[in-house]
């Protein structure tokens, strides 16, 4: 299991499925709180990435520190099969790899 800190939950859900090919594996809440996996459809048992909301403080703080490096921490450090190319993040502008906004 790969944490991917994203600013919308539903937007990088789509992203992952519909451009990437990622299959949802687990979506359910608790108050405010969700939890959100996609996973292979080849490898359903594999790696799973949660789409975690990204609402800490520091973890934004990180994030921004390193978009601002040239290093999106979600298209860098992705350990499954599929991994984002540059062409996906220029083909999908509102991808979760790109900075906050």
């Amino acid at each position: 299991m790969t944490s991917v800190y994203v600013d919308d939950q539903d937007k990088a859900l789509r992203f992952y499925t519909e451009v990437l090919g990622f299959a949802k594996k687990t979506d359910f809440s608790q108050g405010p709180y969700r939890w959100l996996t996609v996973a292979s459809p080849e490898e359903p048992d594999g790696t799973e990435l949660q789409l975690a909301l990204n609402n800490n403080p520091a973890a934004k703080t990180y994030q921004q520190a390193m978009f601002q490096q040239g290093s999106p921490p979600q298209c860098s450090s992705l350990t499954t099969s599929r991994a984002i190319t540059s062409e996906s993040r220029l083909a999908a502008p509102s991808s979760p790899c790109h900075p906050p906004t």
